[in-house]
């Protein structure tokens, strides 16, 4: 699992926003960090609307900052821009259908009991403008929500 002072695993998916899905690369936005990078386990999911909810209530402060927020799981493009109309989430959204970001960042989790496998866990992972991480948390428990206070300390620390 790349750790604080690793340099950020590079990746191009899908990016869910107002417009049609297109493509996006981590390297071609280090310009917009600090990124932030929210990974959930599901749209739609009580657990994951509260997190990106939570989120969205402070994205004045992630933007004052000069912070770029995305929220990352193996949804498709196409039901990740429902979840962000339907909750007016104003940050975009990364489709890792591919599950290629869950297993470079080494955040994948199953939910055998319900039949769900390769998921995102609840994780969160601030990017600099030199592609290195600057901030890791990784949820023992999915329904477990990131100290959000701690996050804006990183995204602050590393603007």
């Amino acid at each position: 699992m790349p750790d604080v002072g690793d340099e950020a695993p590079d990746f191009t998916v899908s990016r869910a926003h107002d417009g049609d899905p297109e493509p996006f690369t981590l390297s071609e936005h280090l310009d917009d960090a600090p990124l932030v990078l929210a990974f959930f386990p599901g749209a739609f999911t009580p657990p994951c609307k509260e997190e990106m909810s939570h989120f969205q209530d402070d994205i004045d402060a992630y933007r004052e900052m000069g912070a770029t927020l995305y929220g990352i799981s193996v949804d498709s493009p196409f039901a990740q821009k429902a979840f962000r109309e339907e909750n007016g989430f104003e940050f975009d959204m990364l489709s890792d259908t591919n599950k290629e970001v869950i297993d470079a960042y080494d955040v994948e989790i199953d939910f055998a009991d319900m039949g769900y496998y390769g998921l995102a866990q609840r994780a969160v992972f601030v990017v600099d403008s030199d592609g290195e991480i600057t901030y890791k948390w990784v949820a023992d428990d999915p329904h477990t929500q990131p100290d959000f206070e701690a996050v804006q300390d990183a995204v602050e620390a590393s603007a």
